[in-house]
């Protein structure tokens, strides 16, 4: 199993500027946890609300690292097969088809058919093969995924090792860089926290989102993507069955520069709120909550 012999990045204001660099505004906490994970080549646990910019980081590093990303997304009945690897059961018929009459043996033709040429690789196996440049792993919104799977994935984790019944045991040659993400919608096992270094990232204060805004929305004002900003803040303290994010910002961002709205008020409120929630009850109460109130703070 090959690993780099030190950190690709030189220190953690290295990864903050990185980061800055690809315009993901980070904290010293984002920064100082993706650079010890780099360094302790360990796994790296993020958790959080739904749009605060989870997954992001793994697109973010694996451009920084100029490495492949590896998306598993996780769902409820994800099974080792679908995660792990899977046989060409078209191909094996096939060649089986194409055999028929050979003088092999039926033990060489077992050892021909469950080979590699046969085998689908999936995200786990994909990530621990390849052969130039560690890839990042995004194992994407793990806390969906049953018990059953985690305690497999945990397994993978600690060994960077899987075995195919059929080939053997198949090691990482070079150890990918492993970022989990999790809404929490159910606990982790203790196993599986104590594998990785933790990171929790919460809804970001307005001078932070302010940053971000500017950043990755063209052509907005600062006048305006303060007063934005602020109202996304008043927002988020309604207590809204899905609290919206920073993603949301950004939409509603762009959509009122789509619009080309130099302000905010009643009337463009309403008429953008399907950017700020998703939700029915969500949308009944934002409308029913003191939007002049609001937009007179921001």
């Amino acid at each position: 199993m090959a690993s780099d012999p030190a950190t690709p990045f030189a220190s953690v204001q290295d990864v903050l500027e990185g980061l800055e660099r690809e315009q993901y505004i980070a904290d010293a906490s984002i920064a100082t946890s993706v650079y010890l994970a780099a360094a302790l080549q360990r796994p790296l646990l993020i958790e959080g609300r739904a749009g605060v910019g989870k997954t992001e980081v793994a697109n973010v590093l694996s451009r920084l690292l100029d490495t492949n990303l590896i998306r598993l997304q996780c769902y409820e009945g994800l099974d080792v097969n679908t995660a792990l690897y899977e046989w060409n059961y078209p191909k094996q018929l096939l060649w089986i088809k194409l055999e028929e009459g050979s003088s092999r043996s039926v033990r060489e033709r077992e050892q021909e058919i469950f080979s590699e040429e046969f085998l689908l690789q999936r995200p786990l196996l994909a990530a621990l093969t390849q052969e130039e440049r560690a890839p990042v792993l995004l194992i994407d919104e793990v806390d969906r995924a049953d018990e059953e799977f985690e305690a497999f994935l945990l397994e993978v984790l600690s060994e960077f090792q899987v075995t195919i019944p059929e080939i053997g045991t198949v090691r990482a040659r070079r150890v990918p860089a492993v970022v989990l993400t999790s809404n929490r919608s159910r606990d982790l096992s203790d196993a599986l926290r104590r594998r990785c270094l933790y990171l929790w990232v919460d809804y970001p204060s307005f001078e932070k989102e302010l940053r971000i805004v500017t950043s990755r929305v063209p052509g907005i004002s600062d006048s305006l993507a303060r007063r934005i900003c602020t109202f996304m803040q008043e927002v988020r303290s309604l207590g809204l069955e899905k609290t919206p994010g920073i993603s949301e910002t950004l939409d509603w961002a762009s959509a009122v520069v789509m619009l080309h709205r130099d302000r905010l008020d009643r009337e463009t409120v309403e008429q953008t709120l399907g950017c700020l929630v998703k939700d029915a009850d969500d949308l009944r109460q934002l409308r029913e909550s003191p939007l002049e109130e609001m937009l007179a703070r921001a």
